[in-house]
Parts: structure tokens; C-alpha cells; sequence
């Protein structure tokens, strides 16, 4: 009886032993895959970064150039520009907005 009783416990031992790493391979594959996802769109986002960057450098070599050009040397000009697109008004001054659409 003993024989068999050794038996019983090595083999739920080793019963044990095979779930336990096929449960840890599972779970390295399933953390590998989501690993693998997150670089992906981590890396879509990346490349949609540096467009946008790319883009927005070579506007302020644009503007740079129209500076450097003397295209802007009206005050006036600047003003305009820092009310039409940084939404900047003077100082005490009131700005009404249309909202009816006319």
C-alpha cells in the first residue's frame, strides 16, 4: 500500500507542477501579445506626433522667413494676427461676439 500511495502523491505532484507552467506560459503569451499591441499603437502615435511636428516646424520657418523678409514690419499686421489667431485684444477693451451665425 505504501508503494501506491507514494505513486499517488508524486504523480498529483507532477500534475500540478504541469499546470502550474502551462498556466505561467499562458500567461506570458497573453502578456506578450498586449505588450505587443500597445508598441503598435504607441508607435502609430508616435509617427502622428512628429507629422505634426514636422508640420508645425515648417510654418514657423515660414513665419520666420516673412520676419526675417521685413513682410512684417507693420505693427498693425502683427496686431491683427495676434487678434485674428491667439484670440489677444488690448487692454480694457471689449470684443462682442456674433453667435447667430449672420
Amino acid at each position: 500500500m505504501k508503494v501506491i500511495e507514494g505513486k499517488k502523491k508524486r504523480s498529483k505532484g507532477k500534475i500540478i507542477l504541469r499546470i502550474a507552467i502551462v498556466a505561467f506560459l499562458l500567461y506570458a503569451v497573453i502578456t506578450f501579445i498586449t505588450q505587443q499591441v500597445q508598441i503598435g499603437q504607441k508607435e502609430s502615435e508616435l509617427t502622428q506626433l512628429q507629422q505634426s511636428l514636422s508640420v508645425q516646424n515648417l510654418k514657423n520657418a515660414e513665419l520666420k522667413e516673412a520676419l526675417d523678409a521685413g513682410l512684417t514690419k507693420s505693427n498693425e499686421y502683427i496686431e491683427r494676427m495676434a487678434r485674428k489667431n491667439l484670440d489677444y485684444s488690448k487692454p480694457g477693451e471689449r470684443i462682442f461676439v456674433n453667435i447667430s451665425g449672420d
